[in-house]
């Protein structure tokens, strides 16, 4: 090691999902496979390029106006940031400051172990239990904060807001953040309860259910006390974290209210079909609230299933995690796309009885 290298903040980084630039079926980072709303085009091909010369709004105000009104919250109970991964990001940093340690889920989003090596923050994972479920019991001990996602990721499991409310009247002298990537596919989110919980943060994204996770946009919810010290972050890491055509085309998305629940419905009449099929050749899973699902066959390697389906241009994700190591998360992708997988897998597994 150079001497230099002492005093190199050192971290395992993240690893994305990979990012062929061919086309093939893309089943493994969980975008949306249907286009942005139609007025999202609109904006950007009338849009003043004269604009993209001055800096953007600071206070993303428009945006965060138009949130806060779909929402039924107030303006200053809504935070935005550059995708969901900037915003949680930030939220690590500005409330986990605790020598006690965070608490999030064994199996989960692998990012939040990421943030809390590179912010130095000292973190506990319980385990979930043998059914992939949160024990809510193991987050009522003594912590720094508590972060989970609901729907899970990978599990796909949505837990009810009975069971987070349970969570929250446990811990409220910390930060409780709720991380709902995959809410819209799922059931009710807990943004209800952030008028009660002060101490409660809710953070979504555009990247999923609203088909933009080219444009980077996130956004959180919670008490304005809270959305104050976000901000005061931001300001002091980043002033225009939001660039302007994401500013734009994130109002013209939430505007088209219709277009986003036909496209919702779609992926999940999908979801349930494919997990149909899936049980019919055998697989086993949760049962996934989400646009992906996770599944495991006893009689297939996930591992050799999925460099098969590579081989031929269907992309899935293989996790090698210690308790999820023989499964794969396959990203609901358009009807017709989920045929041709299960045709293949149909395919792959009657080879491997002969």
């Amino acid at each position: 090691m150079k001497a230099f290298e002492k005093n190199i903040r050192k971290v395992e980084p993240y690893v994305p999902g990979e990012q062929p630039q061919r086309k093939v079926i893309k089943l493994n980072t969980n975008e949306n496979p249907y286009p942005p709303a139609p007025g999202v085009s609109k904006a950007l091909l009338s849009m003043d390029m004269d604009r993209l010369r001055l800096y953007p709004d600071p206070t993303a105000g428009n945006l965060v106006h138009t949130l806060a009104e779909y929402y039924g919250v107030k303006d200053e109970q809504v935070f935005v940031g550059v995708g969901s991964d900037d915003v949680l990001a930030m939220c690590f940093l500005t409330f986990f400051n605790s020598k006690k340690p965070i608490l999030f889920p064994d199996i989960t989003y692998s990012f939040y172990k990421v943030w809390a090596e590179l912010y130095r923050i000292p973190y506990e994972c319980p385990k979930l239990d043998d059914e992939f479920r949160l024990v809510k019991e193991d987050y009522y001990k003594e912590n720094g904060g508590i972060i989970f996602p609901n729907p899970n990721a990978p599990t796909g499991i949505y837990e009810k807001l009975d069971f987070i409310e349970d969570i929250l009247k446990h811990n409220q002298d910390v930060i409780v953040i709720v991380d709902e990537a995959y809410i819209d596919f799922a059931g009710k989110s807990a943004i209800e309860l952030v008028d009660k919980y002060e101490n409660l943060l809710v953070v979504q994204t555009y990247s999923k259910s609203r088909s933009m996770a080219g444009m980077r946009i996130g956004y959180a919810f919670g008490n304005p006390l809270l959305i104050k010290y976000l901000n005061d972050a931001k300001y002091s890491f980043n002033s225009y974290t939001m660039n302007q055509t994401s500013l734009l085309c994130g109002v013209e998305s939430v505007k088209d209210k219709v277009y986003f629940e036909e496209q919702v419905q779609k992926i999940v009449d999908t979801r349930e079909w494919t997990k149909k099929e899936l049980a019919s050749l055998g697989f086993e899973f949760p049962d996934s609230q989400t646009n992906f699902i996770l599944a495991t066959h006893p009689k297939c390697s996930a591992k050799e299933l999925f460099e098969a389906l590579k081989e031929a241009d269907i992309y899935v994700r293989y996790l090698s995690g210690e308790r999820i190591k023989n499964y794969l998360r396959i990203t609901i992708g358009t009807q017709e796309e989920m045929e041709m997988l299960i045709r293949f897998i149909k395919d792959y597994l009657e080879t491997k009885k002969g």
